[in-house]
């Protein structure tokens, strides 16, 4: 069960990085919510990917790299190196943790701690 939480966790990028914002938000409980170390607090998890959404339109291209997940009933933690292409040619590289709480299978909280932006 936990290592189907794991592939969940990454489907759920994987869609972010396909732009397929309706997929994502498939794979989340209506109540989800989101927190990042940015010091706004929580947001809904239509409030987040709306977000994302408004923020895509200079990126070419971008890749989750996993470096390492854990898993256990109901939660996965893991960190990723985030790898964006800009259109202008600009190449960016965001190392994160992010913890996800699943409740029947469905993600039901995202807790992400992304570093500053590096080149590369």
């Amino acid at each position: 069960m936990s290592q189907d939480l794991a592939d969940k966790a990454v489907a759920y990028l994987r869609h972010l990085e396909n732009q397929d914002w309706g997929a994502a938000r498939a794979m989340c409980s209506a109540t989800a919510t989101v927190w990042h170390n940015d010091g706004k607090g929580d947001s809904t998890i239509d409030e987040n990917i709306a977000g994302m959404e408004a923020q895509i339109e200079p990126i070419q291209s971008m890749r989750y790299d996993i470096t390492r997940q854990f898993s256990k009933p109901g939660e996965v933690l893991q960190q990723h190196v985030v790898n964006v292409a800009m259109k202008d040619g600009a190449l960016f590289r965001v190392d994160a943790a992010v913890y996800f709480r699943f409740e029947d299978g469905r993600i039901t909280r995202i807790e992400e701690y992304a570093g500053m932006p590096g080149t590369g």
